[in-house]
């Protein structure tokens, strides 16, 4: 009669699966990826199998459904645009330039996941990822805004809808850019939201009262004050 096991090693025994689960869920959400990245937004479950290299059966003894893949995906969207985008969560240099960095990071994020953005656009509630990190630039930018202009002995009260309208505005306008480019070079792109930005900002500090060059830097709130958000 085999020897009988003890709690701890059942314990052991469960958290080895699990630990082994999540690793083949996280490295099939990595080839469904690249699946979308070779294939389009329209990539099948078949094909996200063959770029993992299993049997399209194997994928759902790691996943509920389409739908949870789907999910798993958005949310690694979330994680990578997060990480691509360190100069919004900590802006340096001119005022100029932290804006042209911004930008220029979620620009060209978009640009080499425009068939991952896409992939989640078409499938109902699993752009949750993703509009949670425009959402939490938004409130990162407000609080920025916020600062300066309380440091500015101005009101504050615009930053929020303003850290909102500039993520509406370069999501917008950078999404319809991927889908047709019209002549603009990123370069071009990049370069023009920057200076539309910034109007919106000198529009604003001009309307208290006050005056700033956005070629010198501004040294009023560590951007570091505000933390980078959780991913998402």
């Amino acid at each position: 009669m085999p020897p009988r096991q003890t709690p701890q090693q059942v314990d052991g025994r469960k958290t080895r699966w699990e630990g082994q689960h999540e690793r083949r869920r996280a490295e099939f959400v990595d080839a469904a990826i690249a699946a979308i990245a070779a294939h389009g937004s329209e990539v099948s479950t078949q094909q996200i199998a063959d770029r993992a290299g299993v049997a399209r059966t194997r994928l759902y003894k790691h996943f509920a459904d389409a739908g949870d893949l789907q999910r798993a995906v958005a949310a690694r969207a979330g994680e990578l645009v997060t990480a691509a985008l360190q100069p919004v969560w900590r802006p340096t240099g001119t005022p100029m330039e932290m804006i042209t960095n911004a930008v220029d990071a979620y620009v060209s994020w978009l640009r080499a996941n425009s068939a991952l953005y896409l992939y989640l656009s078409r499938h109902t509630g699993t752009l949750d990822a993703v509009a949670d990190v425009k959402t939490a630039i938004g409130r990162h930018l407000a609080r920025i805004f916020a600062g300066h202009l309380t440091a500015l002995d101005a009101d504050p009260s615009s930053a929020e809808p303003l850290g909102f309208g500039i993520v509406g505005l370069v999501d917008a306008a950078s999404v319809r850019w991927v889908e047709d480019p019209g002549g603009l070079t990123h370069e071009d792109l990049t370069r023009h939201l920057a200076r539309w930005i910034w109007c919106v900002l000198d529009d604003t500090l001009r309307s208290a009262g006050l005056s700033l060059d956005p070629h010198q830097p501004l040294d009023l709130v560590d951007p570091a004050a505000s933390p980078q958000p959780e991913q998402a």
